[in-house]
This record gives C-alpha cells, structure tokens and sequence, in this order.
C-alpha cells in the first residue's frame, strides 16, 4: 500500500538556518535505509522536498501508517516536523477501478 508522507517546518527549524536540524537532516537518508526492514517498509518510492514550503514529501510502500509514524519518530522526522501520513493510490490503478465500472 502506498502512503504520502508530508513532513512540514517551520522555517526557524529549516536545516537551512537551524545547526540542530541540519545534523537530524544530514543522517535522514541513512536511518531511512537501515529501519525500512525493521519497520516492515517495503521501500522508499520517492522522497522530494519544497524548499521554500519548508515541506517533504516522502512516497513509501508500507501495511500500516504506524510503521511509518515509528520511522519517522526513529529517523528524527519528527523531531523537527508536524507528519501527516496519508494513504494515496497511483493514477493508474485508479484510472483501471473506474475503467471496469
């Protein structure tokens, strides 16, 4: 199942302008990579990020949004963001579920 993550700053704990923020930020990529299994994430599908929105967006293969809640508490997304964790679906799987009615 896929979840949008949708992690958002304010801009004074931006890693642009907070040390703290950019130490959490700079080690993000990694913890994600090592706490998927442990999390029972099946992948990162995409990870972008609105600079100026001070937002991340971050598409995962997951089971449940609580796995995803426990990465980004573990990760430190958390500790910089408010997350919303939202279940989304591909256009094309949509687009296939309005074909066959």
């Amino acid at each position: 199942m896929l979840f949008g993550v949708f992690a958002v700053h304010s801009p004074e704990s931006c890693p642009l302008n907070n040390t703290k923020s950019k130490k959490i930020f700079m080690e993000i990529q990694n913890k994600m990579k090592s706490s998927l299994k442990k999390n029972n994430i099946s992948k990162i599908i995409a990870f972008y990020m609105s600079v100026l929105e001070h937002e991340w967006i971050i598409i995962l293969d997951a089971k449940k949004a609580h796995d995803i809640e426990q990465l980004c508490i573990e990760v430190g997304i958390s500790a910089t963001s408010t997350v919303k964790i939202v279940p989304i679906n591909d256009f094309r799987d949509v687009m296939k579920r309005l074909d066959s009615k």
